[in-house]
């Protein structure tokens, strides 16, 4: 519930300040793009007001980011993501050493399991004549 409150919030704070990057007037001359008097906040004052809204969403930005880290792993707890019954799972059983077989010495390799035989044109047409289940 927490993280979904402040995940919530982190995604509003983020379109905010995004609303008032854009608001901001350009300072350089980046790629020949200047920032003319051409826009509707061009007083002083705005510039400081808008640049002090930027840096009090980013901050909040940052503390929100940071509160969903530490709500995240407190829900998480102490549990590993390695737990040992998850590593006993995944450990497989070694084969059993044959009797007066030398420690060191690996065993020859059994054969594998004989393969089921690939279908034929003959299991095509016994499926085909078959009627349709319905």
């Amino acid at each position: 519930m927490l993280q979904t409150i402040l995940l919530v919030a982190i995604i509003l704070v983020s379109l905010a300040m995004t609303a008032l990057v854009l608001l901001q007037r350009s300072e350089g001359g980046a790629l020949g793009m200047g920032g003319g008097p051409s826009g509707f906040m061009t007083a002083r004052g705005a510039g400081n007001l808008l640049t002090k809204s930027t840096w009090i969403l980013a901050s909040l930005f940052f503390i929100l980011a940071i509160s969903l880290t530490v709500a995240g792993n407190m829900s998480r707890g102490s549990s590993s993501v390695i737990d040992a019954d998850a590593v006993g799972a995944l450990v497989q059983p070694t084969a059993p050493a044959t009797e007066g077989a030398e420690p060191g010495v690996v065993p020859p390799p059994t054969t594998a399991p004989e393969a089921a035989p690939a279908p034929t044109l003959d299991d095509l047409d016994s499926l085909a004549g078959s009627e349709p289940a319905q």
